[in-house]
């Protein structure tokens, strides 16, 4: 090796190591901050080191690229405001496997018309970028449509669906595997870059809003698997490690979300759980079972006089963008001596973390923030439980409904307090399409409105007590 190709490869292995150091500092809220600009370095130093590789022909475009990309993070970065993250970490996914698979097919042209048999490793490695980065990009741009609404959120279905996605993968795979083993056909690779992109879209149109966060996972891990075959195919060592890592780590997060939800993965891709767009209901009665409702300056007595309380966060303090208003009430409750805690299911919200990373902009403090399997045994000796737009990780039928879509999934043992108030719009079912019987339950009452609204109202009742 020359001086240049052993700075390269040192380089490398500092990137790597920058890499691992930030995913093991990003396992806590308290260090994720700093495992965050350790890992952002290493991929810094991997940029500058990859750069002074003299197989780049041309820095113009290089650096055009390196601009336009800065700017379009930097602004989406400050203007996507947090309930955006589901949004922006699906597209980001999408764009990663776009970008591996163009330089597949960069690779395959120049490399088709200088031979006539292109290596059988390397033309493996191009195709499994081609495929996987395909299916990432439009699949990803469909999870994103889902959750900003452009595409609805209710599984998508049509006759032989299944017959027809197994027919697209099997064509994609007969035509890469002639590619490889006999031509480099530039007819047939078109014709599977189109399969795999039909097909990212075929794989996540039937999967319902509910299982967003496990999709978002699962998408995330294929972009790293795209990203490491890519390094296959130009032979670069950290794009290898970190496309590997990526995709070992959302793999790894996609089972813990199907384990949160009780469900197997085979089950999440191919049940078309979740209804995602919410159907019409009462905001007192749901057929012959009554909810009862409640005022701030009820809900006010009840909360302000409490000894312990815990407050749990769903997508609906996403939505109105409440979480600032909650960590207000918190203070407010905390000055009073009320010891508050948060309840965080691990599916709440629309991607993993979801919760956790909009408290944690609106400052409330780590040690406040509770997993699942950790505040469970606290809630029989809880005074009160505020939902703030939580539906399905809350609702009781999950442990004894065997009928229910939900049946088995761990849930947040909210209706085991001693109070319990709901902050909701109405009595809509959630994104499992499925009534919630804690609505009815008879230590619940139901706090209608809009979640920043009503704790607005809420915290300005408890100031007067």
């Amino acid at each position: 090796m020359n001086p240049l190709e052993t700075i390269i490869a040192l380089s490398y292995l500092m990137a790597a190591a920058l890499f691992i150091l930030g995913i093991k500092y990003m396992s806590s809220p308290a260090t994720a901050r700093r495992g965050n600009l350790l890992a952002a370095i290493g991929m810094f130093v991997a940029i500058v080191v990859t750069l002074l590789d003299r197989q780049v022909i041309s820095y113009t475009w290089i650096l055009i690229g390196i601009v336009i990309g800065s700017l379009i993070g930097a602004v989406a970065a400050r203007k996507v405001q947090m309930t955006g993250m589901p949004q922006m970490v699906g597209i980001f996914n999408g764009f990663g496997g776009g970008a591996s698979a163009l330089v597949a097919v960069a690779e395959f042209m120049r490399l088709s018309g200088a031979q006539a048999v292109m290596p059988m490793d390397l033309s493996l490695a191009v195709l499994l970028s081609i495929i996987i980065g395909g299916v990432t990009f439009t699949g990803s741009l469909i999870a994103f449509g889902k959750l900003q609404g452009f595409v609805s959120g209710a599984p998508i279905q049509f006759p032989l669906q299944n017959i027809v996605n197994a027919a697209v993968l099997i064509g994609a795979t007969v035509l890469s595997i002639y590619i490889v083993a006999f031509s480099p056909s530039m007819a047939a690779f078109i014709i599977v870059i189109a399969l795999s992109l039909l097909y990212g879209i075929l794989f996540v149109i039937p999967i319902g809003g509910a299982d967003m966060p496990v999709v978002i996972s699962l998408l995330n891990s294929f972009s790293g698997l795209a990203a490491c075959a890519t390094g296959f195919v130009v032979g670069n060592n950290i794009l290898i490690i970190a496309g590997s890592l990526v995709g070992s780590a959302g793999f790894i997060l996609t089972q813990i979300m199907c384990k949160a939800m009780n469900r197997s993965l085979r089950h999440v891709l191919f049940s078309a759980f979740g209804t995602g767009d919410m159907a019409a209901g009462s905001l007192q009665a749901a057929g012959d079972k009554t909810a009862r409702s409640i005022d701030a300056e009820e809900a006010a007595m009840i909360m302000g006089y409490a000894h312990s309380a815990v407050i749990v966060p769903g997508y609906g303090m996403a939505a109105a963008q409440a979480q600032h208003a909650v960590r207000e009430l918190a203070d407010q409750l905390a000055a009073r001596g009320v010891d508050v805690k948060f309840a965080i299911h691990p599916v709440a919200g629309r991607m993993p973390g979801h919760m956790n990373v909009l408290l944690a902009e609106a400052q409330v403090p780590y040690n406040l923030l509770f997993d699942m399997d950790d505040i469970n045994p606290e809630f029989p000796h809880t005074d009160v439980v505020l939902v703030v737009g939580a539906n399905d990780v809350i609702n009781p039928a999950a442990r004894h409904d065997k009928a229910s879509p939900i049946y088995g999934m761990p849930i947040l043992d909210v209706d085991k307090a001693r109070h319990i108030i709901i902050i909701k719009r109405s009595l809509n079912v959630g994104f499992a399409g499925v009534d919630n019987e804690l609505f009815y339950h008879p230590k619940t009452t139901m706090y209608f409105g809009n979640a920043k609204e009503k704790l607005q109202e809420l915290v300005a009742e408890v100031k007067k007590l």
